[in-house]
């Protein structure tokens, strides 16, 4: 007897943990936007169950993301519902457990690609100025800040660091990205200088499974907290404009491409499995070059 939908939605989740090594914060978003899925499809199927993965149409699915966009989901949102979908009914069709995917009849929204923020080179030295390096709290704010725009690293591969994964005299730091794919992140010489401070005032050393970045109470720091310390250092150096720990990321790419940096080797070292992902920042030195180009020509 086949699996009802729930079941099988089970199983992908559990695939999607093991397999992919997905992420907590990926596998809560497919097993929610999965699990409103099969709320459409139970209530379309006039049953107490959805109906079996073979009878699912694409006339429902598009039922299913209309009905999203009439809450006023926006369309980065929908696409996200779209590739979900998408993922867990082509696992079924891998499996022989459909004949036909009916999502290769949907087309996602359109989106508009926005420019991401970030900050220019004198706001990221005020930025890096603003922690009071006195006590050990000061110190580890100042690291925190100079490896984020060092490496261009995530937030999350930020928190998740053990000391094991310095390496201060070559320079570098093991990151662990999406799906744990590892790469090696570049330290320039503030930030071995902040970290090397940092850890000297460090009460307690573990060298194998001490987490590098340790809030008052001695645990791991959280990617909340790492908010929390950017908005204080904000408020320090006199930025007044939204800035997260991602706007590091996004500083750190434009800046190497604006002082010439070859567009691979800023995928390299963001994590990008794409390069389409990275093509993004061209956008931004574009957009200046233009800018500049109409202030100086005069012709422009």
């Amino acid at each position: 007897m086949a699996k009802p939908l729930d079941e099988l939605l089970e199983d992908f989740l559990r695939h999607l943990a093991e397999v992919r090594q997905a992420s907590p914060h990926t596998l809560r978003a497919y097993r929610r936007d999965l699990g409103e899925l099969l709320v459409t499809l139970t209530d379309e199927n006039e049953a107490p169950a959805a109906p079996p993965p073979r009878e699912v149409r694409a006339t429902v699915l598009r039922i299913h993301l209309g009905s999203l966009a009439d809450r006023g989901l926006g369309t980065t949102t929908l696409a996200r519902h779209l590739s979900s979908i998408r993922s867990f009914f082509r696992w079924l069709e891998e499996r022989g457990l459909i004949e036909a995917n009916p999502t290769v009849q949907l087309r996602g929204p359109r989106q508009k690609r926005r420019l991401p923020r970030y900050l220019e080179e004198n706001e990221v030295e005020a930025l890096l100025a603003a922690p009071q390096q006195e006590d050990r709290e000061g110190a580890r704010d100042r690291a925190i800040l100079e490896v984020l725009y060092s490496t261009g690293c995530r937030v999350s591969e930020l928190v998740a660091l053990d000391e094991a994964h310095l390496d201060l005299r070559r320079g570098v730091v093991l990151l662990q990205g999406k799906g744990k794919k590892e790469r090696l992140g570049m330290l320039g010489k503030p930030a071995i200088e902040a970290l090397q401070h940092y850890l000297m005032s460090k009460s307690v050393r573990r060298l194998d499974r001490e987490p590098l970045f340790l809030n008052r109470f001695e645990t791991r720091l959280t990617d909340r907290s790492v908010r929390r310390i950017l908005n204080r250092c904000l408020a320090r150096a006199g930025i007044h404009r939204e800035c997260s720990p991602h706007t590091f990321r996004h500083s750190f790419a434009t800046h190497l491409l604006r002082r010439g940096a070859d567009l691979r080797t800023v995928q390299e070292l963001l994590g990008h499995a794409s390069l389409g992902s990275t093509q993004i920042y061209t956008h931004v030195s574009l957009e200046r070059l233009r800018a500049l180009y109409r202030q100086a020509h005069p012709l422009a």
